[in-house]
């Protein structure tokens, strides 16, 4: 399968998730990322969470001789999360300001009022040869502030695209595009991610300069109960088509 500019990254927590609903190791997230892979995902993100809800830590490390193509693991900065990736050495880690008590995702960093915290962090991944990224929002001066901390990505927080994407795709994106510009002008790489799905990817992906990854879970591995893992995995790709 073709590699885009724009890559995928699949997020693999849900299948972990299902597997611990019922107990035992069916369905296996390792294998589920070797098929995921071999269908064409240019990486696998997981996302580990102190209450071991969905991917576990020993499932972090089962997966790290698994993933041939890009390894990206994200997480609040927690001292057991640093431990845990400086000892897997993903190719990526992405910082997430979410507290152990959160269900997903919902806000970016504030990367200002942060910036104490996140800088020797960042500074321990980057010494170990790890590329990081800070999951943010739009907001130019956070962006710029990334970039001052010594980040080497953003990963560009989605959800005010997907909910406004129904009324007005075009202004939804809008606010996106320019935070790629303004990262892309710092010396920043530009990722994204959450609640991008079928419908509203390929409006996104060809709207967004210098966009290198995005990281899809929740709706991927929804849309392969209908459609079929490896299926889902080629139409996500093909969302990331880039159109004339």
């Amino acid at each position: 399968m073709e590699t885009f500019p724009t890559r995928l990254s699949v997020n693999i927590n849900k299948v972990a998730t299902l597997r611990n609903a019922r107990g035992g190791s069916v369905p296996c997230p390792v294998e589920a990322a070797r098929r995921i892979q071999q269908w064409g995902a240019d990486g696998i993100t997981v996302h580990p969470r102190p209450d071991a809800r969905h991917i576990t830590y020993d499932d972090v490390r089962s997966l790290r001789p698994v993933v041939h193509t890009e390894f990206n693991i994200e997480g609040y900065p927690s001292k057991d999360f640093i431990a845990l990736v400086l000892a897997v050495k993903p190719e990526q880690v992405t910082l997430v300001p979410d507290p152990p008590n959160v269900l997903t995702s919902n806000a970016g960093w504030d990367t200002i009022e942060e910036a104490e915290r996140l800088r020797p962090v960042l500074d321990q991944f980057r010494q170990a040869g790890i590329r990081t990224s800070l999951f943010i929002e739009t907001d130019d001066a956070l962006i710029r502030a990334a970039a001052a901390l010594g980040a080497d990505r953003v990963e560009l927080y989605t959800e005010a695209y997907a909910v406004g994407f129904a009324k007005d795709a075009h202004l939804a994106v809008a606010p996106f595009a320019e935070a790629a510009s303004t990262a892309h002008s710092v010396g920043l790489g530009v990722n994204a991610g959450h609640d991008l799905n079928l419908r509203n990817l390929a409006h996104f992906a060809a709207s967004i300069p210098h966009l290198a990854e995005v990281s899809i879970g929740h709706a991927l591995i929804s849309d392969a109960l209908y459609l079929g893992l490896q299926n889902a995995v080629g139409q996500y790709k093909e969302a990331l088509r880039p159109r004339n």
